[in-house]
């Protein structure tokens, strides 16, 4: 594994730099998706305001499961006063880097997402047929997203690899001849092989994607692509979770909190697709080539 890459004085952490690609390719991916679809909305700005408040969401939702605990780290946050912002500056950013709670996010990003839709209403549309013609427009790209930004957790070694194996493909958690990997879990011995369960996310996130990606290219009712989605990604999740080291905690000690939370998105998505299989669908001309697309010809 590679949890920093040493450039020179820089000190690159990995899992960071894949989150950043991933937020690109997502990008790139809506940006297509809205062009071909005749909407001129902004895919970086969307994108933009959409990780923001995933960010913050994750924060939230991680510091109002404790109260008290989110006042004592207040209080040593303003502890250095007014007469010292550069301390207290510091001190917030040491408090901001860890504890973020997943689902904090996914609620905030998926409810600024929305928000965009309603703001850009792609294809003259308005209100709620706004937002979930935005939803549809982001599935493709969340799914590239999620497929990219998992490989960041298998450079920095942070837990979601799979169990030993001696397939010729598994890879070793290993930083040098001693330092293991971060994770509570370890491969055992240390030393053995694992199965790189990001990659198989990411194979199956691309799959999906290129699915999703044909999908949108038909007329379909508004949210039903995003129901597809849902029930896709959560199989997927669903099924890695098997070879993967997270503990079984639910049902008799049979499923992970993650395969729990990923028949949820499979029951809520399958909901959705039948809620909205009667919704208008959308017909969109993709947006005229501006000047600089049209080939100069002789």
């Amino acid at each position: 594994m590679y949890p920093y890459l040493n450039l020179g004085f820089a000190h690159v952490g990995t899992f960071g730099l894949m989150l950043w690609l991933a937020a690109v390719c997502g990008t790139v991916v809506l940006h297509k998706n809205l062009v071909r679809n005749g909407s001129d909305a902004d895919a970086l700005s969307i994108v933009t305001m959409v990780v923001l408040a995933g960010i913050v969401g994750a924060k939230l939702w991680h510091e109002l499961q404790s109260i008290p605990d989110m006042a004592a780290a207040w209080r040593d946050i303003i502890a250095p006063g007014i007469h010292h912002p550069t301390e207290v500056l510091f001190n917030f950013l040491h408090w901001f880097q860890a504890g973020f709670a997943w689902y904090g996010g996914l609620l905030a990003g998926v409810a600024m997402l929305m928000y965009q839709g309603v703001l850009a209403k792609p294809n003259g549309l308005t209100g709620s047929r706004a937002a979930l013609r935005m939803l549809d427009f982001a599935a493709p790209a969340a799914a590239v997203g999620y497929g990219v930004g998992r490989i960041g957790c298998l450079l920095s070694g942070d837990g979601d690899y799979g169990i030993n194996t001696t397939l010729p493909w598994g890879v070793h958690m290993m930083h040098g001849l001693t330092e293991y990997t971060r994770a509570l879990v370890l491969p055992n011995p240390p030393t053995a092989a694992v199965q790189p369960t990001p990659v198989y996310e990411l194979l199956f996130a691309l799959a999906v994607a290129g699915w999703l990606w044909k999908r949108a290219s038909k007329p379909l009712p508004l949210g039903f692509l995003t129901g597809e989605y849902l029930v896709l990604s959560g199989i997927g999740r669903f099924l890695v979770e098997f070879v993967r080291i997270n503990p079984r905690i639910y049902f008799g000690h049979t499923m992970s909190n993650a395969q729990v939370a990923a028949l949820g998105s499979v029951l809520f998505g399958a909901a959705m697709m039948f809620l909205t299989r009667r919704n208008e669908a959308v017909v969109s001309q993709p947006l005229p080539k501006t000047p600089k697309d049209v080939p100069a010809t002789a």
